[in-house]
């Protein structure tokens, strides 16, 4: 049968086993996000959009090619969020936080929009989410942002990550390899994509982010960026690494990885599973410093670092590593009813327990008691309330213990009171 209505392309339902795994996730990200010191965030999904193209950057293929835009009845240029770090920073002017102690550590999670090719792993709506500390510049915070990462993926069962890092200078040292970057590409841009051929000219960083097989090998003799790093850039990439091996994360220094957007200074990293080395792959996390943008959007010069994990990625790694996530319903007591009567009265006694606290399973829509008992040996109830007419009428309930198979007759009244006891023996 051809369904009238399916999901569009490139955004996907997550069904209840797959959400167990978001909700593993979320709760690692909460326990993590408490220790370190970060506030959640929640930015709309809807923001101008001129806010992604001026800070994002005009001539990323997320701009260009991966935004949702739209305009709305009033005039207005919208856009679905594509990426979570522009609409920090705008709510970190907007609210003034420059006032408050510094830094100011956030962390979001949502779902975000990029018109792209779907495929394992990337969807045109994907969640995300995100850690991100405004206004402090030393080292020691980059170093941390990518702790936090990798305890993450860690924390969720993940093995093997391996973190990449570079550096790609800063104002001062940039414009020098972006020059020298520029005049090599020029000697070989018969060789690269259409794609690459025009970014020498917008931006030749990004030709190093290209994902074109016929632009890998130009890429791999192309200068390199920590080989045109001013003073300060070294220093502050040295003490990075000083950083990442004192704590014993394993890292590789990756001379052309840049990321995709504009914003970024200095410290850049992505986080692969080892494995995946050589693969056509997709990085877990990733990040870097953007010591320039509030000041870009019209506030202070204000150092920052952050990053975002992809959580459909991690999800799939998780089920390809064989994680298993979210435990069957613990119950301790099992409600089991016969009749109309003892079907009432049952609905009631249930929410008395919930109200208690006591993790109870229920078949309500089943009316054979044998049915129910099997249902109740499969939760693996440690106790059977059993409520059928008689009982109903009595205003009494049957307690079986499912152990040794002994039942006594309680007051309804005072069951729940009764079990409760029993319980904490």
């Amino acid at each position: 049968m051809k369904l009238k209505f399916q999901n569009v392309t490139g955004a996907h339902d997550i069904l209840p086993d797959d959400y167990k795994y978001y909700e593993k996730i979320y709760q690692t990200a909460t326990e993590i996000a408490a220790f370190y010191g970060f506030d959640r965030i929640e930015t709309p999904i809807l923001e101008e959009s001129e806010l992604f193209v001026k800070i994002t950057g005009s001539s990323t293929d997320i701009v260009q090619k991966q935004m949702y835009v739209l305009k709305t009845k009033g005039g207005d240029n919208l856009a679905l969020r594509p990426e979570g770090t522009p609409a920090i920073a705008r709510a970190y002017l907007q609210h003034g936080m420059a006032n408050w102690p510094q830094p100011v550590k956030l962390w979001y999670w949502g779902p975000y929009f990029r018109y792209e090719k779907p495929q394992a792993g990337r969807y045109r709506q994907f969640w995300q989410l995100g850690f991100e500390a405004i206004g402090q510049g030393g080292a020691i915070i980059d170093a941390q942002i990518i702790q936090i990462y990798y305890n993450l993926l860690q924390e969720l069962g993940l093995q093997n990550i391996i973190i990449e890092i570079n550096s790609i200078g800063d104002a001062l040292c940039r414009p020098q390899y972006r020059r020298a970057l520029a005049g090599y590409l020029k000697t070989r841009q018969t060789a690269l994509c259409a794609d690459c051929k025009r970014r020498i000219k917008e931006n030749p960083l990004r030709v190093l982010d290209c994902k074109e097989e016929k632009c890998h090998s130009v890429k791999a003799q192309a200068p390199q960026a920590v080989d045109h790093l001013c003073e300060e850039c070294k220093k502050h990439c040295r003490e990075v690494l000083e950083y990442l091996e004192e704590i014993g994360l394993p890292y590789r220094l990756n001379p052309y990885l840049v990321r995709g957007l504009d914003y970024y200074t200095r410290t850049v990293f992505e986080m692969y599973q080892e494995e995946d080395a050589g693969k056509s792959r997709v990085a877990l996390a990733g990040g870097g410093r953007y010591d320039g943008l509030i000041k870009m959007m019209g506030g202070k010069e204000t150092p920052a670092m952050g990053g975002g994990l992809g959580i459909d990625r991690v999800v799939l790694a998780m089920k390809a590593a064989g994680i298993k996530v979210g435990e069957q319903k613990k119950v301790k007591v099992f409600l089991a009813q016969l009749g109309g009567m003892g079907k009432k009265k049952s609905l009631k006694l249930f929410e008395d327990l919930r109200r208690a606290g006591i993790s109870t399973g229920e078949a309500f829509d089943r009316d054979s008691l044998k049915s129910q008992l099997k249902i109740a040996d499969k939760y693996g109830a440690r106790y059977t309330f059993l409520l059928g007419q008689k009982e109903a009428i009595e205003n009494k309930v049957i307690l079986r213990d499912m152990e040794s198979g002994d039942q006594e007759s309680l007051d309804l009244n005072t069951a729940v009171a009764e079990i409760k006891k029993r319980l904490k023996k």
